[in-house]
């Protein structure tokens, strides 16, 4: 009889247990679809969460089996790189796989092969026929030895179909100033190993800048960039400078310096120059200005040579991804298009935090930006109630052309579909 009951009251706790995890689940799956639901779309788009915990979320790539693999800026568990997979076909990723022992933000795929980044290092890994990585704690160091400094050190990376790499190398200086001055050095010593995107060949281990070439030069830094496979060549956002009122009150009110200088696209090709740290992108004069440092004041135009950005945007919104959709699932407008995630904001604006589009046609911006997923601050910037919950930082092109969004505040990582219930 005692055995009797003793079995009725563990087969009712069990039953009470699988209740409560039911319960916790459902809360759970609640909880998600309502912050999907706050992220702002066009109409027809859905958002969904696929990922959370994953500090640090920087960018993205898919395999074709439709693997997603995030790199990490902030190593999760002594884990650098993070595959997510759907293993039973419901859209949610299942089962999550870290490897890498460095932190870093790029990660590209290219012909095959899984290239990711450390602040100084890329590195590339293997896939199979099943798009798997057979040895993934022994990754073929590409490139070593680029500049680490205090700011501005993510390594940024691309690959275009001729077998190049391509690495950003940002700036650690603002300006290029002379220590307590509002001079600037000239020339800028900087420009020898940094502000620069670097060429490698994307087979060849234990490259060092000796064996790169500065492929285009005068970018602050260049988080974003994507190789355009309609234009075959290298498109790239640039981080504009800042304090121009905090340096020079003269020239600029604070209202021009919250606005200036612009954030800016620009199409690169070998030998190309932007002007960093000599001039800057006025989006509202529609010029390129002299820089303070360099005998500027706000109005004189210099850049004689320098190129100019193919779009432009307002200062401090940090446009940290770039992706050129090539799917289908979207409309005909956003095909061949630009999507770009900004991860900072305007506070003059009171805007920031969102993901923009661009429209593409024959190779060039075609129409104006326009904000495409807004809201993932979670607040109103203009009367903030608390602190801002997710900063878009990467973009990825599923196989079924959804697009992933990756957050590095506080590691989410969302799939916006259009057509999908």
């Amino acid at each position: 009889m005692q055995k009797r009951i003793r079995a009725y009251y563990g087969i009712a706790a069990l039953a009470g247990l699988s209740t409560l995890l039911a319960f916790h689940q459902s809360t759970d799956d609640d909880r998600k679809a309502a912050e999907a639901a706050a992220i702002k779309v066009p109409t027809g788009f859905t958002t969904t969460v696929v990922a959370e915990g994953l500090a640090g979320a920087r960018h993205l790539a898919v395999t074709p089996n439709g693997d997603l693999y995030v790199k990490l800026a902030k190593l999760k568990d002594g884990k650098g790189i993070v595959r997510l997979r759907d293993t039973n076909g419901d859209g949610q990723p299942d089962e999550q796989l870290a490897f890498g022992n460095y932190e870093g933000t790029g990660i590209y795929l290219r012909d095959g092969y899984l290239y990711t980044s450390s602040n100084s290092e890329v590195f590339r890994y293997k896939l199979n026929e099943k798009g798997e990585i057979s040895t993934p704690d022994q990754p073929e160091r590409i490139v070593h030895g680029l500049v680490l400094r205090d700011r501005d050190k993510s390594k940024s990376i691309a690959l275009d179909q001729q077998g190049y790499l391509y690495v950003n190398v940002g700036s650690y200086s603002d300006a290029c100033r002379e220590a307590g001055t509002g001079k600037g050095i000239m020339p800028c010593p900087l420009l020898d190993s940094t502000a620069a995107i670097w060429r490698f060949r994307a087979d060849r281990p234990n490259q060092t800048y000796a064996d790169g070439l500065r492929y285009a030069k005068g970018l602050k830094n260049t988080v974003g960039l994507d190789w355009n496979t309609k234009t075959n060549s290298l498109f790239v956002m640039n981080h504009g400078r800042g304090q121009f009122h905090d340096f020079y009150p003269q020239y600029y009110t604070p209202q021009q310096s919250a606005q200036l200088p612009s954030e800016v696209m620009y199409e690169l090709h070998e030998g190309a120059d932007a002007g960093w740290p000599y001039v800057y992108y006025d989006h509202l004069q529609k010029k390129k200005i002299l820089a303070p440092e360099y005998g500027g004041d706000g109005k004189k135009t210099g850049g004689k040579g320098t190129l100019d950005p193919v779009a432009a945007f307002p200062a401090h919104f940090g446009p940290n991804g770039l992706l050129f959709y090539t799917g289908r699932m979207f409309p005909k407008k956003y095909q061949d298009g630009a999507f770009i995630a900004f991860h900072g904001q305007n506070t003059e604006m009171k805007k920031g935090y969102f993901v923009a589009f661009v429209p593409f046609k024959n190779g060039k911006p075609s129409g104006k930006w326009e904000v495409f997923a807004d809201n993932f601050a979670g607040i109103d910037l203009a009367n903030p109630s608390g602190p801002v919950q997710h900063r878009p930082c990467g973009l990825a092109q599923g196989t079924d052309g959804a697009l992933y969004v990756s957050d590095d505040l506080n590691g989410t990582v969302y799939r916006i579909a259009y057509g999908v219930k």
